[in-house]
C-alpha cells in the first residue's frame, strides 16, 4: 500500500493511529517484500503474524501461498483486514498476542512467526513466543533498533544483557538491517531493526537448568558494574572456587562472561547429573519372557543392546482443567532425546512391582507424590522398544520439580491438541509414548 492512499484509508475505516498500540503503519512495499522474503516462506507453512495493521506483511505471506493467522487487537483494523482478504487463506483473530495460546500451533506441520511488534510490548511479546521448547521454527521480526541490537549483542558491549542470554541460550540471533523510520505512517521516533532467529540445533550447547540460568544472569546484571563475586557470595555462591576452576577473572563483570561461561557457571551451581555417571553400579532391569513371566535381571545396557522383553511404567499426569501434562525428554537420554513423552515413564528394576516403579517415577522425574489408576498393560513390541508397559493415570494442580537429568522441559496440554498435534508432527514423540497415548484415548475419548 502506497503512503498516498493511507490516510485516506484510515479515515474511510474511521481509525486513527493509536499511539499506545504502537500503531505505525509500513508503507514500503520494497521492505515489506524484502522481509517475508527472509522468512523462506513455504506453501505449506503455517505463518503467525502479530499485529497486522493493513496489512502490509500479510499481502506478501499470503502470496506465497501459505495459510497466514494474524493476531490483532484492533477491532477496526479486525474488521478491515477480514474485508480485504476475504478470499485468500487467511484467519484473523482478534486478541491481544500477550494472551494468544501458543500451544495450538503444534496442531501446523511447520509455523514460522513474522510481525512488525509494538514497541512498547516488544520485550513482552518475545519472552512469550520464545518460550522454550517452542512449536515455532523461525521468527522474522521488525524492532525497535535498540532491543534488536540488544538480542543479537556479545560480551564486552553495553547492549549485552540478561535479556541477550535468556534469548541466545536456546535461539540464534541474525541481525539482518537496520530500518528507517521514514517507512512508517506515523514516523516513529527512533529507527527500528529487522532481526531473524532460529532454534539452535540440538546438544549445540551444553545442557543446564535453564530456571538456574535465568536466575544468575539476572542476579548478574541486575547492577552490571558490580563485580559478579559481590554479587553471587551474597547468594551463598562460592565465586572463588567456581572462578578458579572455569579460569574465570575473579573480579569480572556480569558483561565480560560469554553465553559458554555463563552454562558453566550455572552446571557449576546446579549441576546436571548425567544418567548414569562412570563409577556408579549399572541399573538392572526385570527380564521377562513373552508371557511377561520373570526369567532374571539384566543390565540396562546388556538389556537394550539385545532388544531383550523388559519391563517399564507410563504415567499421565491431568490437572483439574483435564490438561495433561507431557515431558520432552533430556538431550542427554540414550533414547529418543528431545522427544515428547508421558508425564513421567521408566523401567522396572529387577526385583520391583509395576505399581511401585510407577510411583517411584513420578517423585524421582516430577517431585510429586499422587494416588495412581491402573489404565490398561501394553504387550511387549517393537514399537515400545520391547517393553511391557504398564500405564497409569492420576491427578495433580500443585507444583512440579522437573528432575533435569531427565527433563528437559514440560507443559500442560489438552488431549484434543495432542492427538491433532501427533498427526501433524508424529516424529515428535518418543513410540512408546504414542502407542500409550492411543490406548488412553481409547478410554478416554
Amino acid at each position: 500500500m502506497k503512503l498516498s492512499e493511507i490516510p485516506a484509508l484510515l479515515r474511510e475505516i474511521g481509525v486513527s493511529p493509536v499511539k499506545s498500540l504502537g500503531q505505525n503503519f509500513l508503507h514500503d512495499r520494497n521492505l515489506a517484500r524484502w522481509m517475508v522474503d527472509q522468512a523462506n516462506i513455504a506453501a505449506d507453512d503455517c505463518v503467525v503474524e502479530i499485529g497486522p495493521g493493513l496489512g502490509a506483511l500479510t499481502e506478501f505471506a499470503l502470496s506465497k501461498g501459505a495459510g497466514v493467522v494474524a493476531i490483532e487487537k484492533d477491532q477496526r483494523l479486525v474488521k478491515f483486514l477480514r474485508g480485504r482478504f476475504a478470499d485468500r487463506n487467511l484467519e484473523v483473530i482478534h486478541a491481544d498476542a500477550r494472551e494468544f495460546d501458543i500451544r495450538t500451533l503444534y496442531a501446523a506441520a511447520r509455523v514460522k512467526l513474522i510481525g512488525n511488534l509494538p514497541y512498547y510490548i516488544s520485550s513482552q511479546l518475545l519472552i512469550k513466543f520464545l518460550e522454550y521448547p517452542s512449536p515455532i521454527e523461525l521468527w522474522l521480526l521488525m524492532l525497535q533498533k535498540e532491543l534488536a541490537k540488544r538480542l543479537g549483542a556479545t560480551p564486552r558491549t553495553s547492549d549485552y544483557g540478561a535479556l541477550t542470554l535468556q534469548i541466545q541460550l536456546h535461539y540464534r540471533v541474525e541481525y539482518l538491517r537496520t530500518v528507517s523510520a521514514n517507512v512508517f505512517l506515523p514516523k516513529p521516533d527512533v529507527d527500528s531493526a529487522i532481526v531473524r532467529l532460529t532454534p539452535r540445533r540440538e546438544r549445540e550447547l551444553p545442557a543446564c537448568n535453564p530456571d538456574v540460568f535465568v536466575n544468575l544472569v539476572r542476579l548478574g546484571f541486575s547492577q552490571r558494574r558490580k563485580q559478579l563475586g559481590k554479587l553471587m557470595r551474597g547468594e551463598g555462591v562460592d565465586w572463588e572456587t567456581i572462578a578458579s576452576e572455569l579460569a574465570l577473572n575473579s573480579r569480572a563483570r556480569a558483561e565480560e562472561l560469554s553465553l559458554e561461561q555463563w552454562i558453566a557457571l550455572t552446571n557449576r551451581v546446579a549441576p546436571i547429573a548425567p544418567e548414569r555417571r562412570d563409577h556408579e553400579p549399572e541399573e538392572h532391569f526385570q527380564v521377562v519372557d513373552q508371557r511377561d513371566v520373570p526369567v532374571g535381571p539384566a543390565p540396562r545396557s546388556q538389556v537394550h543392546a539385545n532388544n531383550l522383553l523388559h519391563r517399564a511404567v507410563h504415567v499421565l499426569i491431568l490437572n483439574s482443567r483435564g490438561e495433561v501434562f507431557l515431558q520432552l525428554r533430556a538431550r542427554s537420554k540414550d533414547r529418543h532425546p528431545l522427544k515428547w513423552d508421558s508425564s513421567a515413564a521408566g523401567h522396572v528394576n529387577a526385583g520391583e512391582a509395576y505399581e511401585t516403579t510407577a510411583a517411584r517415577e513420578l517423585e524421582e522425574e516430577l517431585g510429586i507424590q499422587t494416588a495412581l489408576e491402573k489404565i490398561a498393560k501394553l504387550p511387549a513390541s517393537d514399537l515400545t522398544d520391547s517393553e511391557f508397559i504398564c500405564l497409569y493415570q492420576g491427578r495433580y494442580d500443585g507444583e512440579m520439580r522437573l528432575n533435569r537429568t531427565e527433563i528437559e522441559a514440560g507443559r500442560n496440554f489438552p488431549p484434543a491438541l495432542v492427538d491433532t498435534w501427533m498427526g501433524a508432527r508424529p516424529n515428535e514423540f518418543a513410540p512408546g509414548f504414542v502407542e500409550c497415548w492411543k490406548v488412553w484415548r481409547e478410554r478416554n475419548p
